[in-house]
């Protein structure tokens, strides 16, 4: 069995999911000086309300993927695939991007879909978030290259 296909999967669905964050997260650009409109902050934590609490248990697929991902990639790692380094590559390239995603991006789109800080620090949070998802993305389309060019 092929186990680069499941962590191509994996990353491309993780891709895809980024992409639909983006989609909310880029409103933040132009807004430079720090504070968000109204209409861009209630689009953006109205999103994250929906994806982080509002549609359980479907958003913990997210999470699963991320899990299943790392765990073929660790596969990947122990058969001692002829391309140790791909699968290594591939290791750092995941680990960082769902490590940030746990500790800090999903927490604080949470914070923000609740909406309970003032506005300004609503406005530092949403692009904080953008900020980490473009870093997330690049990891995990680097993540894909990466398999799909030495699968």
């Amino acid at each position: 069995m092929n186990v680069s296909a499941f962590v191509t999967a994996g990353a491309g669905f993780l891709l895809a999911v980024l992409w639909f964050d983006l989609m909310f997260d880029v409103q933040v650009l132009g807004h430079r000086d720090g504070s968000l409109p109204e209409g861009v902050l209630a689009s953006i934590a109205g999103y994250y309300r929906r994806v982080t609490t509002a549609a359980r248990p479907m958003n913990r697929l997210i999470s699963t993927v991320m899990l299943a991902t790392l765990a073929a990639i660790v596969v990947e790692i122990v058969r001692g695939e002829p391309r140790q380094w791909v699968a290594w590559a591939s290791l750092a390239l995941a680990v960082a991007p769902i490590a940030l995603a746990g500790t800090r991006i999903v927490p604080s789109a949470a914070r923000l879909g609740a909406r309970t800080d003032p506005p300004a620090r609503q406005s530092t949070i949403a692009m904080d978030i953008f900020r980490g998802h473009v870093l997330c993305a690049a990891l995990i389309a680097a993540l894909l290259a990466l398999q799909l060019s030495f699968a």
